[in-house]
Order: C-alpha cells, then sequence, then structure tokens
C-alpha cells in the first residue's frame, strides 16, 4: 500500500458525514431488531431481547431467535456489507457508475463454479465452497478484463459492462445446461441460485467470515487511494500512487467480499450498484466515507429486503434474491437512461 500526502481529494461536509455514521448505525441496530422480531411467528422486541441477552434453551422463542433468526440475520448483514463495499470499490476503480460485482460478471462467475463443483465433482462439504466461489469469481474477472482490452478502445466502463453482461449470460446457460444433465444439482442448488438467506449453513459464515473481515479491513485501508484512483490513473500516478499494484489489492478483495457472498446467499443482483449511489448523495465522492456507509447501509438495505421477501406473500416466503432484482433493476435503468443523456 502506498501513502499520498496532500492529494486533492474532493471534499466531503466532515461534520454532516460524522453527524450521519451514528444515526446509521442505530438505524442499522433497529432493522436488525425488527428482522429477528418479524417472520411466520411474531415476537415481541422484549422476547428478543431477553434470547439475545439471556438465552433460554428451554423456551421456544429463545431458541427459534438463537438457532434461526439471528444466523439469518447475521448473514444478511455481513452480505449486504459486503456486496456494497465491493461495489462501490469496483465503480472507483474502473470510473464507471454502472460497474458491480453482478454487472461485471463476478458474481455469475462465483455461482457457475459452486455448481460445477457440486454437479461434477461432487464438492458437497461447506468448507470447499467459498473457495470455489472465490475461484469462479477471479476467473470471470480476468475473462471479462480480457475481453474488454482486446476490443477497440481497450477496457472502457462501456467495453467493460459489456463484456461482464455477455459473460454473465454465458455462465448463466451454462448453469442451466449443469441443471438440465445433473437433476440432484438442480434440487439441490435451485433456490440457492435465486438469491436466498433461508436455512443457510452459519458453517460457512464461521470459514468465510475472516477472509471478509480481511477484504473489508483492506478495502477501508485504501479507500483514500481509491478516491485518487477514481480521479484517473495519470492523476493517481502523479500522486505517488502504485495503481497497478493498488488495483491488485482492491481486484482481491472484491473478489473475496463477492465470491464469500455468493457462497453464503447465493446471488444477490444490484445490491452494489444501488447502495454505493445512494451512499454518494449523501458524503459525495470521497471513498474514505463512501466505504464505511455502503457496508453499514448495505447491511441495513439487505435486512429491509429480507423483512419484505418474508412477509409479502406470508405465511410463504419469496426468495430474497427476486426482491432484490425487482428494486435494483429498475434504479439501474435509471441510471442507464442517465448515464445516456
Amino acid at each position: 500500500m502506498t501513502g499520498i500526502v496532500d492529494s486533492p481529494v474532493p471534499r466531503t461536509d466532515q461534520a454532516r458525514a460524522w453527524t450521519g455514521m451514528p444515526l446509521l448505525l442505530a438505524g442499522l441496530v433497529l432493522v436488525f431488531i425488527f428482522h429477528i422480531a418479524v417472520g411466520a411467528k411474531g415476537l415481541p422486541v422484549g422476547t428478543v431481547f431477553d434470547a439475545l441477552v439471556s438465552y433460554d434453551p428451554t423456551e421456544f422463542n429463545h431458541v427459534i431467535v438463537r438457532d434461526l433468526r439471528l444466523p439469518r440475520a447475521m448473514v444478511a448483514v455481513v452480505v449486504g456489507a459486503s456486496l456494497s463495499v465491493a461495489g462501490a470499490l469496483m465503480q472507483g476503480v474502473t470510473r464507471n457508475p454502472l460497474a458491480d460485482p453482478g454487472l461485471l460478471g463476478l458474481t455469475a462467475g462465483a455461482s457457475f463454479a459452486v455448481v460445477v463443483g457440486t454437479a461434477w465433482f461432487g464438492l458437497s462439504s461447506t468448507m470447499w465452497v467459498p473457495w470455489v466461489a472465490s475461484g469462479g469469481a477471479l476467473a470471470a474477472a480476468l475473462i471479462v478484463y480480457l475481453i474488454a482490452r482486446w476490443v477497440p478502445g481497450g477496457a472502457t466502463p462501456l467495453s467493460l459492462t459489456l463484456a461482464g453482461a455477455a459473460i454473465s449470460a454465458f455462465l448463466a446457460a451454462c448453469v442451466s445446461i449443469a441443471h438440465l444433465l445433473s437433476q440432484d444439482t438442480f434440487e439441490n442448488l435451485r433456490v440457492w441460485l435465486t438469491g436466498s438467506l433461508a436455512g443457510r449453513d452459519i458453517g460457512i459464515l464461521a470459514v468465510t467470515g475472516p477472509w471478509m473481515a480481511l477484504a473489508m479491513l483492506l478495502a477501508l485501508a485504501l479507500a483514500r487511494q481509491v478516491t485518487v484512483l477514481a480521479m484517473g490513473d495519470e492523476v493517481a500516478r502523479g500522486l505517488g500512487v502504485k495503481t497497478g499494484f493498488l488495483k491488485v489489492q482492491l481486484l482481491l478483495a472484491v473478489v473475496v467480499l463477492t465470491a464469500c457472498s455468493v457462497a453464503l446467499a447465493g446471488p444477490l443482483g444490484f445490491i452494489g450498484l444501488v447502495i454505493p449511489h445512494v451512499v454518494r448523495l449523501y458524503v459525495g465522492a470521497d471513498y474514505r466515507w463512501i466505504v464505511p456507509y455502503s457496508a453499514l447501509a448495505g447491511a441495513a438495505y439487505l435486512l429491509a429486503i429480507d423483512i419484505v421477501a418474508r412477509i409479502a406473500i406470508a405465511p410463504q416466503e419469496v426468495s430474497t434474491g427476486i426482491i432484490t432484482a425487482m428494486v435494483g433493476a429498475p434504479l439501474f435503468v435509471h441510471l442507464v437512461r442517465r448515464r445516456a443523456r
């Protein structure tokens, strides 16, 4: 990592940013508690607090909270924060406001790798899923980048987006073929592939959590350099940033955050696209604020989306990934229209 002295980063209203942080954190806590309280069996908030603070294994409601709803809420927080930060980093590095792990093929690559590993290689152990997903996401990212470099004009924001869309569509078709060839794989992964937080194996979070924490810390440490990089490679190099090494570090952080999120909850789209744009409306273009705000806002957003997924057609549930797509797709169209003007 390289240091930057007196670099001309975009100004942010510091007082406003510092004031908003505890408010956002308080909102996240409230949504977290509400997420645990609602469901097929509604629970009073007091019962939720009792289960969290003084757990009684003989109390049925406490078992519901600790064994079913708390792990789901924890997964929602981790995945929402990770995908939002991954999207923010990708937008800063590529200088593409439409970049996110789903649109640039990382999510599709991770999903394809897990499906192939499960269907053809019998990798059913939860210990293997994060590593397989990481390999798939990294391979997809490299393929998208190489395709974008080969087209006339090089790896521009438009060529990266088009290459990512093409690779995502191709890998989605490959996943469909894998399902046709292996009915067991289809039955085992059909809900996971829609993006779902229901019934997630908390053991995967134990495996992926440390790696996601390291990637998040790396993102926070590199946030200032990302702000400078977003101004252009020439400006960044003029300020002493080793752009090549910085991009490698950021790619590793994005791959880890994306792949581990896919391993935990399946492919959830548009979170990394939606949240950084919303955050910029409040804190501006300084990634020292965009990264932590995206983490908190993304966690709260996915918790809220999952609440909608659980109560929209209660007592049945809608896959969380369907709701994220229904909310994110209209915003994506809006961003494309603005960019075309």
